[in-house]
């Protein structure tokens, strides 16, 4: 086994990009490690991890081997016919293969591959001293780093992130000599800015870590996490509330800090009327402040500022990070106080004259297609159609807020609190923001009755809007966000529980666009698939009053539903569903995502079962069997052409196993359904042991066609299970 030394690598700059600084730690460390590996260097990786402060970025392993293992080459030479001659002799081919691997060609080896003999050059050198490799590794390294817009500095062409000041390269106790990006190696790093301003000897990699906590730098990030995260929870209980500490903003500070040390700060109460939700966007967002919560999760009036120093004089700190937060605040009072005065409902007359997209009219053009969705939707879940309707018809005024025009986040939550202080039903006002739920990725849905209604009704009208302005998503572009959408409308529909017939909402969307601004031209009849009725295509044309009257794209709702099923894919797949359980749901396409829900629950219950497996391939069997049948299959079964025992018992267990579900099938109970055809297992396998389906005579073959189609129907009510037979 090779010798091993530790490894350090560090790279000095001016401060590094807060949001890119974890990515290209993490893009430097596996760029040496691949550059390692590449070269055949051995190492052990321990609990090794990017180190990283604003400015620096570093690699620590605790054993790298200080050489190559030998390194052994194999070139492939001519074939034997074309290197020798008639008389055994080489020819020039041979000859200057051989002249090229610095060789007489009687040293050269043969091998045979599939197409003959030939000669081969295999040659073994000593592997290079690691030392000697680095500077290279690291230059490989840097050259590999996603770095969008890199810089220059100075007279030279390098380029990187930030300027580069300093270059850390040691292997064990020893600096190994490397010029990179202008500076040259050393075991000189340097401390904290402010705090230890000058160099620092590092003796070894091994020393690293604790050589700069000395010098006021916790280069590890979990490290300055965990005294973060501690600080401000310290600081909170001092102000009697807890910490509101989210990933992004803790990670950002982790980014911005090399000694972080605590400040609690406070602002005058007076700012606790204007929505806390915008308080807390601009010391989370504007100054990646930590806001102080009560008890009861309410703001208080305290906040914690993150200082990169130990500060002497704590009050000037704090005299300062509460100074650049009051602007900010006394801008966001006024803000809101000025739309109280005026009032969320007239805040919509401006709709009108704000466009939503050049083919779909106006925002309030929107809002009226999504209050009679909404009023619909209300009447079939148990929601009130008239409080949905009025939710609807407020949820986008607060768009023409002062509020909202400068934070942009509380579209929904600044409409929230105006309709309270407008006197309108709590209910409405949850609803106004809950509409946007989900908001991203892992949100939950809305709550309240009200909300999930106008969440729904609000995606619906964007994704058929969408889809008849043509803005189907492609590649990457979407400009409309309708995956998100798509995905959020099934998410709220089957978290919900709500049994809705999608087709018929995605037809009435479809429709309401077409009413408010468009000429319907029928353009045929599409057939959607089981369980979806046939609906006429649309041809939408804006009103000629229009002076861009612009013909829209021919849209059907079933190419939006097969779109929501899409996003269903990847949703299902992350919760584990394997992909045959999905297709065989997806199959039928059920006009309601709740009961494809159950359907799909239904399934993988059924795939626990024994049966299953052979059930599956027999469903796929008959499947292939009714696809190539060449007579007219009836639909009763003719018990006097049972000819067979055992097909007379195949028939005799299917027709019980249908009376025995038609009610559970009827309450959509398909776990019932699915575990009384899988009885059938017995009589299925002795009908095609025994039995001869395509027989001679016409009307036995159609008797058993038939038999086989009611058995087939039962299964496909509640999924194409031959999906699950591999």
């Amino acid at each position: 086994m090779s010798e091993q030394k530790s490894l350090l690598v560090e790279l000095g700059t001016e401060e590094l990009p807060v949001k890119a600084l974890p990515g290209l730690a993490q893009a430097f460390f596996d760029g040496v490690i691949a550059a390692l590996e590449k070269r055949g260097i051995g190492y052990e990786r321990g609990d090794a991890k990017p180190l990283y402060t604003p400015r620096r970025l570093a690699v620590l392993l605790p054993a790298v081997d200080v050489e190559q293992p030998e390194q052994k080459s194999e070139v492939l030479g001519p074939y034997l016919n074309i290197a020798l001659d008639a008389n055994g002799a080489p020819t020039k081919a041979l000859e200057g293969f051989a002249a090229k691997a610095g060789i007489d060609w009687t040293q050269l080896e043969r091998t045979t591959d599939g197409k003959g003999e030939r000669f081969v050059h295999r040659a073994v050198k000593p592997g290079a001293k690691t030392a000697d490799l680095l500077a290279d590794i690291v230059r490989e390294a840097l050259a590999g780093m996603p770095i969008p817009k890199p810089m220059r500095w100075g007279d030279h062409d390098y380029a990187f992130a930030r300027p580069v000041h300093w270059l850390v390269l040691l292997l064990g106790n020893d600096v190994v000599p490397a010029d990179v990006l202008g500076v040259t190696s050393d075991r000189m790093s340097r401390g904290h800015r402010f705090e230890h301003d000058k160099a620092v000897w590092i003796n070894s990699p091994d020393d690293y870590v604790i050589a700069l906590e000395g010098a006021k730098v916790l280069v590890d990030p979990d490290a300055r996490r965990a005294r973060i995260a501690a600080e401000v929870h310290r600081a909170a209980e001092q102000a009697g509330g807890s910490a509101r500490i989210t990933d992004d903003n803790l990670e950002q500070v982790v980014c911005l800090t090399e000694w972080p040390a605590a400040v609690l700060c406070s602002f005058e109460s007076a700012f606790l009327a204007v929505p806390q939700e915008a308080l807390i966007e601009t010391m989370e967002i504007n100054q990646k402040f930590f806001p102080v919560l009560s008890d009861g999760g309410k703001l208080t009036e305290h906040f914690i500022g993150i200082a990169n120093i130990e500060s002497q004089n704590v009050d000037e700190v704090r005299k300062g990070y509460e100074r650049v937060i009051r602007p900010r605040f006394s801008d966001a009072k006024f803000f809101f106080d000025e739309d109280l005065k005026q009032g969320l409902t007239s805040m919509g007359d401006g709709l009108k004259t704000v466009t939503y997209q050049a083919k779909l009219g106006s925002v309030a053009d929107k809002v009226a297609r999504v209050a009679a969705l909404a009023e619909t939707i209300a009447a079939q879940v148990g929601a009130d159609p008239a409080q949905a309707r009025r939710a609807a018809e407020l949820a986008k005024n607060d768009l023409q807020s002062r509020m909202v025009n400068e934070f942009p986040e509380l579209q929904g939550i600044a409409g929230r609190h105006y309709a309270l202080a407008a006197g309108e039903p709590k209910e409405i006002a949850l609803a106004i923001d809950e509409a946007y739920q989900p908001r991203f990725a892992g949100d939950d849905i809305a709550l309240s009755p009200l909300g999930k209604v106008l969440a729904i009704a609000e995606r619906l009208d964007t994704l058929a809007g969408g889809f008849a302005a043509g803005l189907k998503p492609t590649g990457n572009k979407d400009p409309f966000a309708l995956r998100r959408n798509a995905l959020g409308l099934a998410r709220t529909v089957i978290e919900s529980g709500f049994d809705l017939n999608l087709n018929s909402l995605l037809d009435k969307a479809l429709n309401g666009i077409a009413k408010q601004s468009v000429t319907i031209t029928s353009g045929g009849s599409t057939s959607v698939g089981p369980n979806v009725p046939a609906k006429p295509s649309l041809q939408l044309n804006i009103q000629q009053h229009r002076k861009d009257a612009i013909k829209l794209d021919e849209v059907a709702g079933h190419e939006i539903y097969d779109f929501i099923l899409d996003r269903l894919r990847s949703y299902y797949a992350d919760k584990g569903v394997p992909a045959a359980h999905f297709n065989a749901v997806a199959e039928l396409k059920p006009a309601s995502l709740y009961d494809f829900d159950t359907r799909l629950d239904a399934i993988g219950t059924f795939a626990t079962l024994p049966e299953a497996d052979a059930l599956a391939a027999a469903n796929k069997r008959i499947g292939n069997i009714l696809k190539k049948a060449d007579i007219d299959i009836p639909h009763a079964i003719d018990r006097a052409l049972l000819t067979d025992p055992a097909e007379s018992a195949l028939a005799e267990a299917v027709e019980a196993v249908l009376g025995e579900t038609d009610e559970a099938l009827h309450h959509h109970d398909y776990v019932t359904v699915l575990n009384h055809l899988a009885r059938l297992r017995p009589q299925v396998d002795a009908f095609f042991d025994g039995v001869m389906v395509n027989a001679d005579d016409p009307a036995v073959r159609a008797n058993r066609l038939a038999l086989l189609k009611r058995l087939a129907d039962r299964f496909r009510a509640v999924a194409a299970i031959e999906h699950l037979s591999g």
